[in-house]
């Protein structure tokens, strides 16, 4: 029987799992499917944990997630076609969850489709190599301690791309009186509050801990960007700089020849794909780029198409990208879909480089990960969804955010799934306090 190994159970995991299991439910006989969780429980970064650092276990904390994290871009475009919104809440939600709600939906689907038994909780896959013929998977139970190795005739890397930060140093680091962290380890926006901030990024990260922290009482925010300000309405407590130079004492000097006292930093500089777990003739190297090198398809190793990666992309799309990717992968894998020749997929990816280049902005960038995606479903049986309405909710989503970055989570969209809109939140974003899933769902 062929093996299939996936490696990580968050949304790109549990992607892959949900298009097996569906190919299942219809009558089609499976590979035997084997999920390597590090973790104690599925949903990766989705599975918030107040650790930093190290685990419980002694290895990098996988997760990102913070408290008070309320979805960034409008649920509708990342709906599973399988299983919509309205299905799993029995109604229509507001259009912008916070992390509670997203969490349930996610796990909700995985427990519909019976696919947690698939799954290896607390084990780790240390090291994955290829000797001609098929792939060797070492993994720990991370509880007792213990290292097999097993054949596998695919490898899944479902690992995604957020949890290795990027971390660079400025001079007056090292003497800094206050708290340098990455946005991977933020967790609580309360901590900065009455406090003076510095946010080094431009991009969703920095967006989002800016406003959270002056949501939760920052005295002040501070937004250093390298190349471009982000330039939304921000409110009064929070402004934007060009570079950082040097920090001294508390003192932060930029490019302009401007300063700030600040209290504390938070580095929003992205993150890096790291996979030392990886033979290195398997492992990806590439920056978040919406086409990735290498990979046919954002998905198929091009230098041996057995193994695959999901979700390692930029994303304007996400759940609803790892979905038809996953079910891409399934049917490569269960002889539905061709593997073209090396030199032809080599073609393939270099014109999606080349159109890349081309793209001027966040509109034309929308329609290419679109079009991507078009690319992915046309020969799956993945469930029919309106992905045009999705284009033009995200670039309505887009406009929405230059005339209220407070206020663009109060917004509705329609469903691209069951066309039901979503209602208005009972209370808006910037005065809800309260991100449980109890309070969201409350209807009064």
């Amino acid at each position: 029987m062929t093996r299939v190994a996936i490696i990580g159970s968050g949304p790109s995991g549990l992607a892959q799992l949900q298009a097996f299991a569906s190919a299942r439910a219809a009558g089609t006989d499976i590979p035997e499917v084997v999920c390597f969780e590090k973790q104690s429980d599925w949903g990766g970064l989705w599975n918030y944990t107040w650790r930093t650092g190290l685990d419980e276990r002694g290895d990098p904390v996988h997760g990102s997630m913070y408290r008070y994290l309320w979805s960034n871009g409008p649920k509708e475009c990342l709906e599973f076609a399988d299983y919509p919104f309205d299905q799993h809440f029995g109604k229509p939600i507001p259009s912008f969850p916070p992390r509670e709600v997203l969490y349930d939906y996610i796990t909700g689907r995985a427990v519909r489709s019976g696919v947690r038994d698939f799954i290896r909780f607390n084990t780790a896959v240390r090291w994955v190599s290829w000797d001609g013929s098929a792939f060797s998977v070492s993994v720990e139970d991370r509880v007792d301690r213990t290292f097999r190795t097993e054949a596998f005739d695919h490898v899944i890397v479902a690992t995604g791309h957020f949890s290795t930060p990027n971390v660079p140093d400025y001079p007056g680091f090292k003497t800094f009186p206050g708290r340098i962290m990455h946005s991977h380890d933020f967790r609580d926006a309360s901590e900065f509050a009455g406090k003076d901030l510095l946010v080094m990024g431009s991009s969703y990260s920095a967006e989002d801990i800016a406003l959270q922290s002056a949501k939760y009482g920052a005295r002040s925010v501070t937004i250093s960007y390298r190349s471009a300000p982000m330039g939304f309405g921000w409110p009064d407590s929070i402004s934007e700089v060009p570079g950082l130079v040097r920090m001294d004492g508390r003192t932060a000097h930029f490019t302009d020849g401007s300063s700030r006292e600040v209290d504390a930093i938070v580095l929003c500089t992205g993150y890096q794909h790291n996979f030392p777990f990886l033979a290195e003739d398997l492992r990806l190297r590439t920056t978040n780029l919406l086409c990735t090198p290498n990979l046919y398809n954002g998905v198929l190793w091009i230098d041996n198409p057995r193994l695959m990666y999901l979700g390692m992309q930029d994303q304007y799309y996400t759940f609803s990208m790892f979905d038809l990717q996953a079910w891409y992968a399934r049917d490569v894998i269960l002889g539905r879909l061709p593997v073209p020749a090396r030199a032809e997929m080599a073609a393939h990816i270099d014109g999606w480089t080349a159109r890349l280049q081309t793209l001027a902005n966040p509109e034309e960038e929308i329609d290419y990960q679109a079009d991507y995606l078009r690319d992915l479903i046309k020969d799956t049986d993945y469930p029919a969804f309106d992905l045009d309405l999705t284009v033009a909710h995200f670039k309505t989503w887009e406009h929405h955010k230059v005339e209220s970055i407070l206020g663009y989570r109060d917004r509705s969209f329609s469903s691209p799934c069951t066309g039901s809109t979503g209602p208005v939140h009972h209370t808006p974003w910037w005065s809800e306090p309260d991100d449980t899933l109890a309070t969201f769902l409350r209807t009064e």
